[in-house]
């Protein structure tokens, strides 16, 4: 595969002007999307180069939606019949082809800032994330796959999936936690990075090298929550519509704040480690009543990363103002949004636990169609070469 260079400093477009000021207050912005097309034809690398992109996410929605509808995947799965793979064995090949090449692509941005950005992130199939063994293997048979310094391995915040991230994480291999929702499973996810670290020292591991990011989801919790409140059809249910999201962001940052100024984490950080970064996920707004910029113009904060839907990045670039930090001194106002919320009966642990379930029951059957997919191809192709045989 063929991928366009990064545009260097001298010749790159100048970058966007909002999605510029963005990443000066501290927010690093990150693309949600990947395909193989979109490699070849250097649109990847034209973000890079004028709206301030500087890393990739990935999942099995996203990759089930390109190999889908892409076609140049199909030389690739035609070689790939012609072994003799299996479907599981060509979604590999397929998904760590492109995250290499994205690797490549952004890795002078990984050299650039010292590593904490320049990632592209590769998930672990959704049908292990009950699996802890399995998800360890798989995590390290992938970052193995890719073989690049700037890969970011996805977890699910899973129980199981935090108990595999100390063990990932000893083994040298940076990770994104992702379907985080609950201030609890967050606090479980830090927990897991900081013995993963403890563990990686003990191991050897440099612990500068190591890099993690927390992905919580943000528009979700509005859709979730939103409906609820819908369905009590009050004037304060109304008033209460569309902040959830934003203020379970700003306690998740509270919640940072305290665990990673602990005592704990210094004499962890005197030695080389990094702290692990909140991440946005989720940041395309699903009710077309809010803002299309809402969940980036409301989570402005340093050290954090924001992944966006190209629909999301191209309408900040357009309108998107960045204003003072929305974090610290929006504390109290969470609290009090999640209080008036539990006046009116919205659950909180019981929203969070059925957004956990809904995600991954969404990515899971991404994965089945991503899987019947190549199947499909596959055999299709197997029939192609087995008529041109026929021929000859």
């Amino acid at each position: 595969m063929t991928v366009p260079p990064t545009p260097s400093e001298s010749t790159a477009t100048a970058q966007n002007g909002p999605l510029a000021r963005l990443s000066e207050a501290g927010v690093s912005v990150w693309l949600d999307d990947l395909s193989r097309t979109r490699l070849e034809s250097g649109s990847l690398a034209e973000l890079v180069a004028t709206r301030s992109v500087v890393g990739v996410t990935t999942n099995p929605t996203i990759f089930a939606q390109a190999i889908a509808s892409d076609d140049a995947y199909t030389a690739q799965l035609t070689e790939l019949a012609a072994s003799g793979a299996d479907a599981e064995t060509a979604i590999d090949a397929l998904t760590v082809d492109d995250v290499r090449a994205a690797c490549d692509l952004l890795l002078p941005v990984w050299e650039r800032t010292d590593g904490a950005d320049g990632r592209v992130s590769l998930e672990v199939s959704p049908a292990l994330a009950h699996d802890g063994d399995a998800t360890i293997e798989a995590a390290t048979r992938l970052a193995h796959a890719v073989d690049r310094p700037n890969v970011l391995i996805k977890i699910p915040a899973t129980e199981e999936g935090v108990f595999a991230i100390p063990r990932v994480l000893e083994r040298g291999i940076s990770v994104n936690v992702t379907l985080i929702f609950s201030l609890s499973q967050y606090r479980g996810v830090v927990e897991g990075y900081l013995s993963g670290l403890e563990r990686a020292r003990e191991a050897g591991v440099d612990l500068s090298t190591l890099h993690s990011v927390a992905s919580v989801f943000v528009s979700r919790i509005d859709t979730e929550i939103d409906a609820r409140l819908d369905a009590l059809g009050t004037d304060e249910a109304r008033h209460l519509r569309g902040g959830a999201g934003l203020a379970n962001c700003r306690l998740t940052h509270r919640v940072k704040k305290q665990l990673f100024d602990s005592e704990r984490f210094r004499v962890l950080e005197a030695v080389g480690a990094r702290r692990q970064r909140l991440l946005w996920a989720s940041t395309g707004t699903k009710d077309p009543a809010y803002p299309d910029t809402l969940y980036v113009s409301e989570l402005v904060t340093p050290d954090t990363v924001n992944t966006m839907p190209e629909k999301t990045l191209e309408a900040f670039a357009d309108h998107g103002e960045v204003g003072p930090d929305t974090m610290v001194d929006c504390y109290d106002a969470a609290d009090r949004h999640f209080d008036a919320l539990a006046r009116l009966g919205v659950d909180y642990a019981d929203v969070m636990d059925t957004l956990q379930r809904e995600g991954l029951e969404k990515f899971s059957a991404s994965w089945d169609e991503l899987v019947a997919e190549v199947t499909a191809r596959l055999a299709r192709a197997r029939g192609e070469q087995e008529a041109q045989g026929g021929r000859t």
